[in-house]
């Protein structure tokens, strides 16, 4: 079968679920920057899309996970499907930062 017709099985947790998580896992924010700056999840690193995908080895670990986010997690979802086929371990964080109940970085 080709690659872009298989199905990537991604990973997902709600945005409200990961409170616990918040610090101890490595949570990129993949929005645009304006969008970063309203506000984000206190420990995400900003790492717009468009510059994740096309050099995701200067950025991220193979043998690491990461949690990716966005405003309402469907460029998340497309993002960590991407980034699975390319080998990466990532979670889809669904939802969004929009989403998000606590306390956002302002």
């Amino acid at each position: 079968m080709l690659d872009f017709l298989k199905k990537t099985e991604v990973t997902s947790i709600h945005v409200n679920d990961m409170d616990n998580l918040i610090g101890k896992v490595e949570l990129i924010d993949i929005r645009e920057p304006y969008e970063y700056n309203r506000g984000s999840i206190r420990t995400a690193k900003n790492i717009p899309m468009d510059k994740l995908l096309g050099t995701p080895d200067k950025f991220m670990d193979k043998e690491k996970e990461y949690y990716i986010i966005c405003q309402s997690g469907g460029r998340s979802m497309a993002a960590a499907k991407a980034l699975t086929r390319a080998g990466y371990r990532v979670v889809n964080v669904a939802g969004g930062v929009g989403s998000y109940v606590g306390t956002k970085r302002s």
